[in-house]
């Protein structure tokens, strides 16, 4: 991680630059590969700027503040990194799966359990049709699975998937 700190209408003092280097280390542990992060601290009459780009993890994060200090105006613009950091870190977390179904995730006391999410889905008339029928339709679906028919054999509701081997299967009551 390689951190660059240009001043701008500022005094450059190592005071300020070790305050960002240190303030940005928090940031690391978030991200699997920090990159580089380059901080512009600037003056503008009683405007104290911040500005971090930090790029890591093929993502580009930017924070910026503004202040009457500059050691605060760093802090808040950490802040928003950090923020934006660790949504990232949670992001990627759900998305590829968080835990293995082999490795059941710890739960702490404070959390609550996570609840599954489930996409809306869409509603097909149930009529009576054939087994033959149902699976001739799942075959044009992308669906793996087809609930929506009654069995004309035995008027029950049924239901017609797709296994992984490519063969179907049928559920009855």
């Amino acid at each position: 991680m390689q951190i660059t700190v240009t001043f701008r209408h500022v005094e450059p003092t190592p005071a300020l630059r070790q305050h960002a280097e240190e303030k940005l280390a928090r940031i690391a542990k978030y991200l699997r590969r920090p990159g580089d992060a380059h901080v512009i601290l600037s003056v503008a009459k009683d405007r104290h700027t911040a500005e971090i780009e930090w790029q890591a993890d093929h993502m580009t994060l930017f924070a910026k503040e503004v202040t009457q200090d500059l050691y605060s105006a760093i802090d808040l613009a950490v802040e928003k990194l950090e923020h934006q950091a660790s949504k990232l870190k949670t992001k990627r977390a759900e998305h590829k799966g968080g835990s293995s179904p082999r490795a059941p995730e710890e739960n702490d006391g404070d959390r609550a359990p996570r609840r599954p999410r489930v996409s809306p889905g869409r509603e097909v008339p149930r009529k009576p049709m054939s087994v033959a029928d149902a699976v001739a339709m799942l075959q044009r679906s992308p669906d793996d699975v087809f609930v929506a028919f009654t069995n004309e054999a035995d008027e029950q509701l049924a239901v017609v998937y797709r296994r992984h081997d490519g063969t179907f299967g049928l559920i009855t009551r």
